[in-house]
């Protein structure tokens, strides 16, 4: 079982991590490298137009799109074992594993890593102003884990007591409240800001399906071999 759900996470991941990547150049870069000329401009003029170091980052063009590649096959490996360690449990637990359910167990993925954390902390551009990252990051996690304890109850445990605990885990996040920046605005148009969330949530959407569609259809056909 072991080598099986790590070839389906391996296959998996490499595809949908490909086809984000591919996405992310259509669709979410063009919005990155705008934003990117507002953040300049602005750092531009706060230092008085004098030149000011930054952080390393990769070069445009190739290179930047080869790190990017890498990053999303990696992060599609990651997830894959995740949700294909999900899948086989519940086959193991009398479901039938094929694509229909790979699906099912994708979405809920995309509930519990982008859908849940973007509620308060929806993707934000270069420029945008932001909480500290050690505030988003620790909210973020803690939104992530309890979404997924959230669903796992009101899916695994059929008693009323479990699925109601169930539900106020997939509040209490939104309960307590992401952390607000210490000021609002910045240099990105808010047209623009509001595009990247679409997009980035819509292709993150169509990441977990494809990853959670090929990982059942995947698991079953190395079963059946």
């Amino acid at each position: 079982m072991f080598r099986r759900i790590f070839l389906t996470a391996l296959i998996a991941g490499v595809v949908a991590g490909l086809f984000i990547a591919a996405l992310q150049r259509i669709k979410i870069v063009p919005l990155i490298e705008q934003a990117e000329v507002y953040e300049a401009a602005e750092t531009h003029a706060e230092h008085g137009g004098m030149t000011v170091p930054g952080v390393w980052q990769p070069e445009g063009g190739v290179e930047r799109a080869a790190y990017t590649i890498m990053a999303d096959v990696l992060t599609g490996i990651g997830f894959g074992l995740v949700l294909t360690g999900v899948i086989a449990l519940a086959g193991q637990r009398g479901h039938v594993v094929d694509a229909r359910l790979g699906l099912v167990w994708g979405a809920a993925g995309f509930a519990v890593f982008v859908l849940a954390p973007a509620l308060g902390l929806p993707p934000s551009l270069p420029g945008m102003a932001g909480a500290e990252l050690a505030q988003r990051q620790a909210w973020w996690i803690g939104t992530a884990a309890a979404t997924a304890m959230g669903l796992g109850l009101i899916v695994f445990r059929p008693m009323l007591v479990y699925r109601m605990i169930g539900v106020g885990l997939l509040i209490l996040p939104h309960a307590i409240g992401a952390p607000d920046p210490p000021e609002h605005g910045g240099s990105v148009p808010p047209e623009l800001a509001a595009r990247f969330v679409i997009a980035s949530i819509f292709a993150a959407a169509l990441f977990w399906l494809v990853l959670g569609g090929t990982s059942g259809w995947l698991y079953r056909r190395l079963d059946r071999a």
